[in-house]
C-alpha cells in the first residue's frame, strides 16, 4: 500500500543539525568509473539514495539489482522482454543510470536488455544512442525509437573517434560519453554544438576522470580525452548539495532559522553548491566551519527579480516554490530541461501552485511567477508525479500552510531517503497515512 504524508509544523523557529546522504551525482559517476577502471578505482561513502544503491548493485554483480521489481513498477510488465534471452536490466524510475548505463553496455562484449519503468519509456535516449551507433555501438530499439527498453548488442568496434552533440540537451549524455571516453580504443573528441547546459555536471564529470588519472582537454566548445588506462585511487563522495538546497528553503520560509549541514565545503564538485549564493538573496548567510556549513536567516528586503537557472535545473523547484512561498514574482530562465526529467517539471509545478493561486506563467522560454491570487488553504494536497523532487520542494511550505498532505511519500528515496525522518528530527510533525 503507498503511503502518503501528513505534514505540518507549529512554529517557524529552526534551529539543529542535519546529516546529509552522499550526493547522489557524484555516486553515480565514481561507480561508473569504477567499473571501468578495473579494479584499479574503489568508491567510498557511497550514498543511500535509491538510485545509486541501484547502480553500486547492477555494477557490481548483485543480480537482484537487475531484476524487474513490481513493488516498485507496479502494472509495468512486457511479456516479450521477460521472455527474451538476454541480460534485462531494469533500472526503474533511475533516469541517470539509464543514461550512464547505456553507454557502458555500449562497449562491452555482453548482450543486455537495458529497460525501466513506465515513466522511464516515455524518456528520450536517442541523441545517446545515435551518438554511440556513430562510435561503432550495435543499439537497437525494443519497442519506440528513440525511447527505452534498447537491446545493446556487443560487438563493438568503434567506427571514429569525432562525433558532435548539442549543448541544450541533458548533460548526462554528454557525460554518459566522457565517462566512456578513455576507454575507447581511439578515444573521443566530443564536439559541443551551441550553448552547454548545465555546465557544472560536465566539470564534475572531468574533474573525478582527472582523480582517477583520466586526463582531458577542453578548448571552446570540444572536448578531447585519448584512449588511457585509470589510476590507482579512492573516490570520496561527498555530501549532496542537492539535498541541502531543501533545507536553504526551510531556512528561507522560517522567521528565525540557524541550522549546521554536515560534511559540505565552499570547494565541492556539485554544481548544485551555487544554491548558497541563490539563498544569499533571502537573507541565509553559509559559514564554512566546524567540518560543515552553518546556516543563519537574516531578514533582509529580496531584490532580485531575475534568475538563470540553466547550470543548476535541480535547483528550479526549490527556488520557485521558495520565490512563490515569498509572494516574489521573480523570472526564471535556463529550464528547458525540466519537462523530460522524472515528469514534466514545468506542468508539474503550475499545477502545484495553483493550488495555492499561484501562477507559472511562460513566455519565449522565460517563466514568471504571479502570486496577485495567492491565498492560504487549510489543508493542501501535493501530487508528486513520482517526482522526489516534487515532494521535497514543497515540503518547506509547511512552515506557511496550516496542513500538508503528500502523496507518495517514499518517492524521496530515490535521491534522499532521510528526508522525512530528518525533518521530524527538526520539530516537524509527520505522519505516514495509507493512500
Amino acid at each position: 500500500m503507498m503511503q502518503n504524508i501528513i505534514l505540518k509544523r507549529n512554529n517557524k523557529i529552526i534551529n539543529g543539525t542535519v546529516n546529509l546522504t552522499g550526493s547522489k551525482s557524484e555516486c553515480n559517476r565514481a561507480l561508473i568509473i569504477e567499473a571501468l577502471s578495473n579494479g584499479k578505482v574503489l568508491v567510498e561513502n557511497i550514498s543511500d539514495a535509491a538510485d545509486a544503491v541501484l547502480l553500486a548493485g547492477i555494477l557490481r554483480g548483485n543480480q537482484e539489482s537487475r531484476v524487474r521489481n513490481q513493488e516498485i513498477l507496479p502494472g509495468d510488465t512486457n511479456s516479450e522482454i521477460e521472455n527474451c534471452k538476454s541480460e534485462i536490466v531494469d533500472i526503474g524510475p533511475a533516469g541517470t543510470a539509464m543514461r550512464f548505463l547505456t553507454a557502458y553496455y555500449a562497449i562491452q562484449q555482453d548482450e543486455v536488455i537495458l529497460t525501466g519503468s513506465k515513466r522511464m519509456k516515455e524518456r528520450p535516449i536517442g541523441v545517446l544512442v545515435d551518438a554511440l551507433r556513430a562510435l561503432g555501438a550495435n543499439i537497437d530499439y525494443e519497442e519506440n525509437d528513440g525511447y527505452p527498453p534498447i537491446k545493446l548488442k556487443g560487438g563493438f568496434k568503434q567506427q571514429t573517434n569525432k562525433i558532435s552533440i548539442k549543448g541544450n540537451i541533458s548533460s548526462q549524455y554528454i557525460t554518459a560519453l566522457l565517462l566512456i571516453a578513455s576507454s575507447l580504443p581511439e578515444g573521443l573528441e566530443l564536439h559541443i554544438e551551441g550553448d552547454l547546459t548545465s555546465r557544472p555536471y560536465v566539470e564534475m564529470t572531468l574533474a573525478m576522470l582527472n582523480t582517477a588519472g583520466i586526463k582531458h582537454h577542453w578548448e571552446g566548445n570540444v572536448i578531447s580525452i585519448a584512449k588511457q588506462d585509470f589510476a590507482a585511487t579512492t573516490l570520496s563522495v561527498e555530501p549532496d548539495w542537492s539535498a541541502a538546497s531543501y533545507w536553504y528553503a526551510i531556512a528561507a520560509l522560517a522567521d528565525e532559522a540557524e541550522l549546521f549541514l554536515t560534511g559540505l565545503t565552499p570547494y565541492s564538485l556539485q554544481g548544485d553548491s551555487v544554491i548558497t549564493e541563490i539563498m544569499a538573496n533571502f537573507g541565509i548567510t553559509s559559514q564554512f566551519k566546524d567540518g560543515g556549513v552553518h546556516l543563519k536567516k537574516e531578514n533582509k528586503p529580496i531584490s532580485r527579480r531575475e534568475f538563470d537557472l540553466k547550470e543548476c535545473p535541480d535547483l528550479a523547484q526549490t527556488v520557485i516554490v521558495v520565490c512563490a512561498a515569498l509572494n516574489h514574482e521573480a523570472s526564471f530562465t535556463g529550464l528547458e530541461t525540466l519537462k523530460i526529467k522524472e515528469t514534466d517539471r514545468i506542468l508539474a509545478l503550475q499545477t502545484e501552485l495553483a493550488k495555492m493561486g499561484v501562477k507559472l506563467i511562460e513566455k519565449d522560454e522565460v517563466y514568471t511567477l504571479d502570486c496577485s491570487g495567492k491565498f492560504i488553504p487549510d489543508n493542501i494536497f501535493i501530487n508528486t508525479y513520482h517526482d522526489h523532487r516534487m515532494a521535497m520542494a514543497f515540503a518547506p511550505l509547511a512552515l506557511i500552510l496550516p496542513q500538508m498532505e503528500f502523496e507518495n511519500g517514499p518517492v524521496v528515496e530515490k535521491s534522499y531517503p532521510a528526508f522525512w525522518t530528518d525533518l521530524e528530527k527538526q520539530g516537524f510533525e509527520v505522519e505516514e497515512k495509507e493512500a
